[in-house]
């Protein structure tokens, strides 16, 4: 993976993120705290799921080996959670673009959450944290419609790539 592929990765990772943020801040808050027997319960937990992980996989490659995610209960609402995922993006931004072609080669070890020691290089750890994305915002888009929601707009790759193009 080249930097500038790890680059269009990440801004794909925020650009699919905006657009389900986008459908979901549609909803009252009643809906959004609903819990409707999905993986993590509510649109709100899913969120937060996903944030949480960008989070641990942030504070990873810094060194560090959180133990858990973050209890939903930290995000009331969600502006609290847009505004630290916002924040939290930069970060994870400025990360990546500093790794350059050989950091994303480089492997780093971190403990799992499990206690297991996972060794693996930063672009296919990268790849896993879009790939994850991608999982949970389809979860989204379908507790969005068990709400009754519209649904974020497409938030495929190649969308992604179509409307850089046509930019």
């Amino acid at each position: 993976m080249t930097p500038v592929e790890a680059g269009l990765l990440v801004e794909y990772h925020f650009w699919a993120r905006d657009r389900a943020l986008e459908a979901v801040a549609r909803l009252t808050q009643e809906q959004f705290l609903q819990d409707l027997g999905n993986s993590f319960g509510s649109v709100r937990d899913t969120l937060v799921h996903l944030y949480g992980a960008d989070d641990v996989w942030l504070e990873r490659w810094l060194g560090m080996s959180p133990a858990s995610l973050l209890p939903p209960s930290r995000f009331p609402d969600l502006a609290s959670l847009h505004a630290a995922w916002d924040q939290l993006a930069v970060r994870l931004r400025a990360f990546v673009a500093g790794l350059g072609a050989e950091g994303l080669e480089r492997t780093i070890s971190y403990r799992a959450f499990n206690g297991q020691m996972a060794t693996l290089p930063y672009w296919q750890m990268l790849q896993h944290l879009v790939n994850h994305g991608s999982y949970h915002r389809g979860q989204i888009t379908t507790l969005l419609r068990q709400l009754g929601a519209q649904p974020a707009k497409g938030m495929d790759l190649v969308a992604f790539y179509r409307e850089r193009a046509t930019a």
